[in-house]
């Protein structure tokens, strides 16, 4: 037997055996950041995969088969004109406000069409971090200035971040663009227009499925008293229907206060009016207006025949009809439509099947690495509110003050933290009533909507660990140095 084969084996079996042998089952820490682990895990697939992911996964299948290697590289490959390259990657999170992992499988198939490292990058990061709604809510819970500095600085952050990356990397990429300047245009099957109609559809499916909640309600207490207020904490959360609201005062001699109200007490709870909320309220009208839209193009513009869309279509009415259009039952007719949608591409030949094998390709490179890092992100640091294997203390005392430490712990901590759309807000409160100092609060604001394990292994999958490794430390490090000036003036 050749030992310098089979030792690495060896070690390998005896590592995971010596895990097992002394895995601390039965201590209460480890046993409650397995169950964390389970919850996030489960609340992901809930709330994330069918309604973000899946829609993501067909538009960077759609961008690998039907743009052009030649036109990513004419306006974001490294000799693209850099105003406009840049620009349109730094604000895409105005109009996507996706999280950082349903970002990932746009950025894979954009990267690997041929666009420039930096402007691939600023994309990147922008998506998941410049949110209209996200920074909204950062002003009006955490104040004003700090919505504003999460504004600007996520757009500086992405244009930078992408330039440094292009720098760093600047001969390899050149190489690149030298190698693929000479690439012939294609012949196109189809007008421009129509392929921007058809991606405007799909994003339009992406944006308004995962339209979120406003922030805003006029509440009414049994007392018959009435106010206008920000949740920051609500009884949901915790699982709990007979816990307290933890509400911010949007209006009146009150307004900025924070009050604590038991659930038992309110006696109603309506959303302010306005666009958001009145989008909110029929989204999935016009998620439906879209879908159908999709429909009519895949049958008139990319020839999947007519009676494979009407026998998808179908059911997915039928249960649309049905069963009421919230909370769990809405991913009933949209799995509906998934399944549906695949049937009739999968069994298309020609570039409707291409289409579905590239979609099929993200998500089965995708999806794994981000249920692991999931997983893993839920082990240590539990669900917003719960605690895993690392103690909530530990982070609340570590981002104290305006220190160089507080602002790089945040941003660390930031970076590997899972966060939802939204959720990093009352997060902060949390820890900002904790003695967290508004420093640190915008490290993290700047450093973690954009980044997360489960999202670092993705995309060490797709750029290879050195860039990877780049790109993180730019995050960390910047968000570091943002903090420490901001948290000088404030």
């Amino acid at each position: 037997m050749d030992w310098k084969k089979e030792w690495k084996k060896l070690a390998v079996i005896v590592a995971v055996f010596l895990g097992c042998f002394y895995l601390p089952a039965g201590w209460g820490r480890f046993d409650n950041a397995v169950m964390e682990s389970l919850h996030l895990i489960k609340w992901y697939a809930q709330e994330h995969v069918l309604l973000c992911l899946i829609p993501a996964f067909f538009i960077a299948g759609a961008v690998s088969v039907f743009v052009s290697k030649a036109s990513v590289m004419k306006y974001l490959g490294a000799k693209a004109n850099k105003i406009l390259a840049y620009g349109v990657a730094s604000v895409s999170g105005t109009i996507l406000a996706v999280c950082s992992c349903t970002v990932l499988p746009l950025f894979s198939g954009i990267y690997r069409m041929g666009a420039g490292l930096g402007p691939a990058v600023a994309f990147l990061y922008s998506g998941p971090a410049i949110n209209i709604l996200a920074v909204i809510l950062t002003a009006r819970i955490l104040g004003l200035e700090l919505g504003i500095a999460r504004a600007v600085g996520a757009v500086v952050f992405s244009v930078v971040i992408g330039l440094t990356m292009h720098f760093i990397y600047r001969k390899e990429e050149l190489e690149k663009a030298d190698g693929q300047m000479n690439m012939p245009e294609p012949e196109v099957s189809r007008p421009l227009w129509q392929n921007g109609l058809f991606f405007g559809v799909m994003i339009g499916v992406l944006v308004f499925a995962n339209w979120g909640a406003p922030n805003d309600f006029h509440f009414k207490t049994e007392n018959g008293e009435t106010f206008r207020a920000a949740v920051i904490e609500s009884p949901e959360h915790s699982g709990s229907e007979d816990g307290a609201y933890v509400l911010k005062i949007l209006g009146g001699e009150n307004a900025g206060e924070e009050a604590e109200i038991k659930a038992e007490n309110i006696a109603s709870k309506e959303a302010a009016a306005g666009a958001w909320t009145s989008i909110w309220k029929h989204k999935w009208v016009i998620t439906s207006v879209f879908a159908v839209a999709l429909a009519v193009i895949l049958i008139f513009w990319f020839s999947i025949p007519a009676w494979k869309i009407i026998v998808g279509a179908v059911p997915v009415g039928i249960l649309a009809f049905a069963l009421p259009m919230e909370g769990m039952m809405v991913m009933i007719p949209f799995s509906a439509g998934v399944i549906a949608l695949s049937w009739a591409a999968s069994t298309t030949e020609g570039e409707a099947e291409e289409w579905f094998s590239s979609t099929w390709s993200f998500a089965k490179q995708i999806l794994p690495l981000l249920f692991f890092g999931v997983i893993v992100a839920g082990l240590l640091l539990g669900r917003p509110g719960n605690e895993g294997l690392i103690p909530s203390e530990w982070v609340a005392s570590a981002v104290g003050g305006n220190s160089v430490s507080a602002n790089l712990f945040a941003s660390v901590a930031g970076a590997f933290m899972y966060f939802a759309t939204l959720t990093e807000v009352p997060i902060l409160q949390g820890l900002i009533g904790a003695g967290m100092g508004k420093g640190p609060a915008l490290a993290l604001l700047l450093a973690g909507p954009a980044l997360s394990l489960p999202n670092m292994l993705v995309i060490r999958s797709v750029m290879g660990t050195k860039k990877t490794l780049v790109f993180i430390a730019l995050v960390i490090v910047m968000a570091t140095i943002c903090g420490i000036i901001f948290g000088s003036f404030f």
